[in-house]
């Protein structure tokens, strides 16, 4: 479905259009449900915050401006949905809004999480990130976000975006060399 269509279907939720609500729900209830989950890995909280997000744009559909997609306007609803219950359980420990820029100059990490054979292992390895640093790796990867994107829904500047991009695809690249390491 096209941007403009998402656009419009919003645009009849807004309205009070349950018909154009079970459509804009089945459009994407499985990319957000898979999203929340991989942050909470708990798939009764993730049905209950994909269920609370989906509430939030029956509520609030008519105050979406189109100053992003509406795909960013509802993973930013999600995200801050997730966050809100992780902070529940248990506090951030790290601040990265205060590092610098650093530069990513490694190769392409997509192609290193493209090989079927090791799909296991890449899972394995995204669960151990911490949870900023897969957060804007399954935006930027699985949901083909770009860094502005991802930067407003995780709300924070696109350089932290970087930043934690960087980390992120360092913390994969050592774990996906360990798995290289086991083979050999």
């Amino acid at each position: 479905m096209s941007e403009k269509e998402s656009v419009e279907l919003l645009k009849q939720v807004a309205k009070g259009d349950e018909k154009a609500f079970a459509e804009f729900f089945r459009l994407y209830e499985n990319r957000l449900y898979r999203f929340i989950l991989s942050k909470l890995n708990d798939s009764f909280e993730a049905s209950d915050i994909l269920n609370e997000t989906f509430l939030e744009v029956w509520r609030k559909a008519g105050t979406f401006e189109g100053r992003s997609k509406v795909s960013t306007w509802l993973f930013g609803i999600a995200y801050y949905k997730t966050m809100d219950r992780m902070r529940k359980k248990k506090p951030m420990l790290i601040d990265e809004d205060n590092f610098p820029e650093i530069v990513d100059e490694t190769p392409d990490a997509v192609s290193c999480l493209i090989s079927e054979d090791d799909a296991g292992h890449v899972r394995h390895c995204l669960e151990t990130l911490k949870e900023a640093h897969r957060s804007v790796m399954q935006l930027a990867f699985f949901e083909d976000m770009a860094y502005g994107e991802i930067a407003k829904i995780v709300d924070c500047p696109e350089n932290t975006v970087k930043t934690r991009m960087f980390h992120a695809k360092q913390a994969m690249k050592h774990c996906l060399q360990g798995r290289m390491e086991e083979r050999s």
